[in-house]
């Protein structure tokens, strides 16, 4: 436990550095982080996505479950459930707002 800890330590504090000294490197600059950003971007947008979809899902099923069951509160679980259902899809908005960020906050030149 302790070294575990010693090791996530090490980890905080050096990779900020390590990240200050990543614009002097070559290989940034040759072109190498772009086609990762891309990559980068996609597969975090295709897995918040499917993840998102999934949770939606559930939710509804579970609501539209909960309303035969008791029809008499159907409002009420049907106000939780969109309520749930926008929180479910903020999540996959801030990942979009977090890829686009990663395409476009270092310069990627598309054109």
């Amino acid at each position: 436990m302790r070294r575990s800890s010693m090791l996530g330590a090490l980890f905080v504090l050096a990779f900020p550095g390590l990240a200050l000294a990543a614009d002097a490197l070559p290989i940034y600059a040759g072109g190498w982080l772009a086609p990762f950003t891309v990559i980068a971007a996609a597969i975090g947008m295709a897995i918040a996505a499917g993840l998102c979809g999934l949770g939606q899902g559930r939710a509804v099923a579970a609501a539209v479950e909960a309303m035969a069951r008791q029809p008499g509160a159907a409002a009420r679980i049907q106000l939780a459930m969109i309520i749930g259902l926008a929180l479910i899809e903020s999540l996959a908005i801030y990942t979009l707002v977090i890829a686009l960020i990663l395409l476009f906050g270092k310069g990627i030149n598309f054109a």
